[in-house]
């Protein structure tokens, strides 16, 4: 893998594999202000390939789909990424069009755009896990930029004027650290011709604040329709750079994200009986993370089921897990690494966002070496510390 700076000092990194068929890039801007309304940069990001200066909305559809040049832009909480997978013959048209969509976006149909989020908004909200995504989401991040759910989108969508979007792109453009990664069988030379000319990546001192310390809250919502219970509860967590971060990653496995070998789906499913689906999720932000655990099940199993979460919680503080429980959730926390790691595309994105994390490019092979280390004892220790009565919790229930 090869590091360099461009011109507008813009971190890259390039790593070639050689006689792949398809390059991929993947470009980072830091998110350094909240945004005005909730959906502000939602909105922004859907209008990004909605034509330039240069091309129409349609137009630009054509020459993406008749060069099958694959060419996203996604709308994170700490960062927008613009990324593409192309033909290795394509990479410099492919480039061209990026910057282009960089430079000279115009923001075309906003109107129409906005009534389309809101519309695609109301229809995933009719989904009673979405609901109580979102209900826990806005609660265990009330008055952050991180809480800007898809209920709090709604009510503030109307507020956003074209003008906003388009501040707030600006501001994002020139106000943001940039990062790239390239993989594949390319001539990284192009970057500079074609990215070294956006403006320059910049170490803004304003950054987002940390979330406030969580206190216990329980929130909930009638669904009249709903078929089951959802129930999840979180708390604030580390996050990716704290010690603690590959310890939170083990815990997450062991407790609920390996499947059918978890802690909670062999409780709470198989010996209990009391759902289909039971995981928990570990979240990542810059400044926080979350971890959570959700289970859909009948209403009458409600208390029982939050009655499984708090037990399984105590168990893992007062009793250290076992060399083998430990080395298989290590195994298969790096087998999952190395599954997701197979592609260019896959390779570039998890490069980039190591990069506009404040990490290495290569940081991935640090964390596994973290994970390796892990003990029992950091295990206890970390769920002693963070899996306090201080939750949320989120209910949404017929």
């Amino acid at each position: 893998m090869k590091e360099f700076v461009l011109n507008n000092n813009i971190q890259a990194c390039f790593k070639q594999n050689k006689n792949t068929p398809r390059v991929a890039l993947t470009i980072n801007f830091s998110i350094t202000t909240p945004e005005k309304y909730a959906g502000e940069y939602s909105l922004m990001n859907r209008l990004l390939l909605k034509g330039t200066s240069k091309h129409s909305a349609e137009e630009l559809s054509a020459l993406l789909d008749e060069n099958a040049i694959e060419l996203y832009t996604e709308m994170k909480s700490d960062y927008l990424r613009l990324r593409f997978v192309c033909l290795n013959e394509d990479f410099e048209l492919a480039l061209s069009i990026l910057s282009e969509i960089i430079l000279n976006t115009t923001f075309e149909e906003f109107e129409k755009e906005r009534t389309k989020m809101k519309g695609e908004l109301v229809a995933e909200l009719d989904s009673a896990r979405v609901k109580v995504s979102d209900l826990f989401t806005k609660t265990i991040y009330k008055n952050h930029f991180y809480g800007h759910s898809y209920t709090k989108v709604l009510e503030e969508i109307d507020n956003i004027s074209k003008d906003d979007v388009i501040n707030s792109y600006k501001n994002i453009l020139h106000n943001s650290k940039k990062t790239l990664a390239l993989v594949g069988d390319a001539d990284e030379s192009l970057l500079e011709k074609y990215l070294g000319v956006i403006p320059p990546s910049v170490d803004s001192s304003e950054k987002l604040s940390k979330p406030s310390p969580l206190d216990r809250e329980y929130a909930e919502v009638i669904k009249p329709d709903a078929n089951q219970a959802q129930i999840l509860q979180g708390w604030l967590v580390p996050t990716l750079s704290d010690p603690e971060y590959p310890v939170m990653l083990l815990l997450n496995v062991i407790l609920g994200a390996s499947g059918l070998s978890s802690r909670l789906f062999m409780e709470l499913r198989e010996k209990k009986g009391l759902a289909y689906t039971v995981r928990t999720a570990y979240e990542i932000h810059l400044q926080s993370a979350v971890f959570s655990i959700y289970i859909g099940t009948e209403p009458s199993n409600t208390e029982t089921s939050i009655a499984g979460f708090k037990e399984e919680i105590q168990k893992i503080k007062d009793i250290q897990v076992s060399e083998e429980e430990l080395h298989n959730a290590k195994n298969n926390w790096i087998g999952k690494q190395q599954f997701i790691s197979e592609t260019n595309s896959q390779q570039a994105n998890s490069m980039a966002y190591y990069s506009i994390m404040g990490k290495t490019f290569d940081y991935k092979k640090d964390i596994i070496q973290m994970v390796k280390e892990v003990t029992p004892e950091q295990i206890q220790a970390c769920a002693r510390k963070y899996f306090t009565d201080d939750y949320v919790l989120a209910v949404i229930k017929p």
